[in-house]
């Protein structure tokens, strides 16, 4: 799942401006895909017991190759770092720290070469998370408490006339993100269950008014 998302994303990417450059030669897509077979191929056996995996990628290619990318870079790793963390998320992999991919050029390497170097790299993981709204929008969480209503000074602003002003609050606590309703008119729902405060859980759908929403902690 995780990895045909990140196609559907780059479809619209690369479309318009960059579609003829993408008509032959390495596919971007092709680049998500070797990550997460690399993630597999690396997975070991964590402390805590878990399936821990590669957190650090440095993608070598051509120089031709990677000039082709040089019009929408920082988006296609920021795209790639996020295809790793999905296909985790889809596998129940863990990471020993944040996820970092590099693409670097090679001067010998000939059109369409590419190399991976996958590494476990221990740091700190700092609290990270998103909102994804059904109109598309995607609201970065951290340790902020991000408030949804329909005020202007919400986090989180909707136009939903069943959402309250102040309706619910993400925050941050104890090694966890949770929702917790701010006495809304309405109510608050996870997974189809109104709850006054709970702890979230990646993947859960949250239900503030009518506009629905889903949680993805990375």
């Amino acid at each position: 799942m995780g990895l045909q998302r990140f196609e559907r994303r780059l479809e619209r990417l690369v479309e318009g401006a960059f579609s003829k450059a993408f008509r032959t030669g390495l596919q971007p897509v092709e680049i998500g895909r070797r990550l997460a077979r690399e993630a597999d191929a690396h997975r070991t056996l964590g402390v805590r017991g878990s399936t821990v995996v590669p957190n650090h990628f440095t993608v070598t290619l051509s120089a031709d190759d990677l000039d082709r990318f040089s019009g929408f870079h920082d988006a296609l790793v920021q795209e790639l770092g996020d295809a790793v963390r999905e296909h985790a998320r889809d596998e129940g992999y863990d990471f020993e720290g944040p996820v970092d991919v590099s693409l670097v050029a090679d001067p010998s390497a000939r059109r369409g070469d590419m190399r991976i170097d996958a590494q476990i790299v221990e740091g700190p993981i700092t609290p990270s998370g998103r909102l994804v709204l059904d109109d598309g929008r995607q609201i970065a969480l951290g340790e902020a408490p991000a408030v949804i209503g329909r005020l202007p000074d919400c986090a989180i602003t909707l136009s939903d006339p069943q959402t309250s002003r102040h309706h619910a609050e993400i925050r941050y606590d104890d090694h966890h993100f949770c929702i917790v309703d701010l006495g809304s008119t309405n109510g608050t729902l996870v997974n189809g269950v109104q709850v006054r405060e709970q702890a979230l859980k990646d993947g859960d759908t949250i239900l503030v008014g009518a506009t629905s929403m889903r949680f993805e902690e990375s």
